[in-house]
């Protein structure tokens, strides 16, 4: 039962928040929540867990990773969000306290589904439960970035829907049994029509990837991660996309039984590097310190897929990338977050000498930089050169030459807006009072992800290595 105990516990605690009254108690409800569910998933993952609901909820090796991540980021942002809320106590926390909860639920299903349709239905939960986020501002540029993340969550779902329909017409055609349980889907995959299959994952990629973010599907994104508050986009840079990225390595796990494997990562191959290439030209000359935060998420999501294309350590790289990137965008959006709130904008034409303004946020935020291009000895070090590994150790030179040749360009266009930013032009106001209650939880995840990079606790290395062993079909 405890994985039905998993999506109740957050379920509950969102209940709760709708209903208390006050501005000033309800987001203590939070890390109250969050740190229960962090609790319940650390128990979980010390013990085997057997199917419960019937087959429909599993926490296998690929959910493990993806659960941990989300707990661990819900709760880093959680701590940062109480004393944010306080500061903001004149308006109305109700629907972003009990949202956020609510999107802890729905991913927390996400990471324990086993079928098709449910977690179809999980994903949909998290982008109606994302929305009211993205307006908690209450801007017009705010309500144009949350219609169009609708509109585009939308399309993503109803080709996320369209793509099962294949995938279950594909088991028909081929004399199979029509269930669409992913473990049934991936014994059952060989004997599938190929055709249908392949059009299955087409469209399932396009869908989902919608809610990963890689382009050219991305265009939500940075209007979305521009607008909300950086707690928000935290979630959804680390979160959502995480969940969007467990649905597609299960369709590609089908692919690869089906010994579709080639054709799988051609597709993944040709979205991960347009995705880097799209991020690498709109980071250039960056106005926007949010929104070239977005554009950093779909290059990662290139990264994430290309590793999982390449089979092999790209695959154990990708496993572990999942984890450091969600935990290095929750530094920066909440850092982000500071300096947007110490200098009353986020455009780099304002917000400038970042270091004598606001100089703990300022050091947080480039440590947050330095971690995010893959610099030693951060944690995303450590798994962006596992999937250069991968890369190489396939002989894709050209693909590799191309994803070194990216991450490069990357790396110098955001150095130069994040340089812009810290050092530029004398501040153009003193000094601001830098509260302990929102550096201390950026500081904790700046820890983390340095620690990551520098000792992989061996529960957690066993937990990866279970993982990528799950997803080549090796456990």
């Amino acid at each position: 039962m405890l994985p039905l105990v998993l999506i109740a516990i957050p379920l509950a605690g969102a209940a709760a928040a709708y209903l208390v009254s006050s501005n000033r108690v309800r987001p203590a409800l939070l890390p109250l929540v969050t740190f229960a569910h962090l609790a319940a998933t650390l128990y979980a993952l010390s013990l085997p867990n057997p199917a419960v609901a019937e087959g429909w909820l599993t926490l296998d090796p690929l959910g493990r990773v993806i659960l941990l991540t989300v707990s661990l980021l819900f709760s880093g942002c959680s701590l940062y969000a109480f004393p944010y809320l306080i500061l903001h106590v004149t308006r109305s926390n109700r629907i972003l306290c009990a949202c956020l909860l609510s999107m802890l639920a729905a991913m927390s299903a996400v990471a324990h589904a086993q079928h098709v349709g449910f977690l179809w239905v999980s994903m949909e939960a998290t982008a109606l439960a994302g929305a009211p986020l993205i307006y908690f501002r209450r801007t017009p540029q705010a309500i144009e970035a949350m219609w169009k993340y609708l509109l585009l969550s939308s399309i993503g779902i109803a080709l996320g829907l369209l793509g099962s329909f294949f995938l279950a017409y594909a088991a028909m055609a081929g004399g199979q049994e029509a269930s669409l349980f992913f473990p049934d889907l991936i014994a059952n995959a060989p004997g599938f029509s190929q055709p249908w299959l392949r059009a299955a994952f087409v469209v399932l990629l396009i869908g989902y990837g919608t809610k990963m973010g890689l382009a050219p599907m991305h265009t939500w994104k940075p209007d979305a991660y521009g607008e909300a508050p950086g707690i928000v986009g935290a979630v959804l840079a680390g979160g959502l996309t995480s969940c969007a990225f467990l649905a597609i390595v299960r369709f590609t796990m089908i692919m690869n039984a089906a010994d579709q494997g080639a054709i799988a990562s051609r597709f993944l191959l040709i979205l991960g590097l347009m995705s880097m290439a799209v991020a690498a030209a709109f980071l250039t000359r960056q106005q926007d310190i949010k929104r070239m935060l977005a554009y950093s998420s779909i290059e990662h999501m290139g990264l994430l897929v290309i590793g999982l294309a390449m089979g092999g350590a790209g695959i154990y790289g990708a496993m572990l990338h999942v984890l450091n990137n969600a935990l290095t965008k929750g530094l920066l959006f909440l850092a982000a977050g500071n300096l947007h709130r110490s200098f009353g904008s986020k455009s780099i034409n304002e917000v400038r000498g970042a270091f004598r303004r606001a100089p703990r946020s300022a050091v947080l935020f480039f440590v947050g930089f330095l971690a995010i291009v893959g610099s030693p000895p951060f944690g995303p070090f450590l798994s962006l050169f596992s999937i250069l590994q991968g890369i190489f150790a396939t002989h894709h030179f050209a693909i590799g030459a191309c994803v070194v040749l990216l991450l490069w360009t990357i790396f110098i266009s955001m150095g130069h807006t994040v340089l812009r930013v810290l050092q530029g032009g004398a501040a153009s106001a003193p000094a601001v009072d830098e509260r302990n209650a929102l550096i201390t939880p950026v500081a904790l995840l700046a820890i983390v992800v340095l620690l990551l990079g520098v000792w992989l606790p061996e529960p957690l290395s066993r937990l990866i290595h279970e993982a990528a062993a799950f997803v080549e079909g090796r456990s």
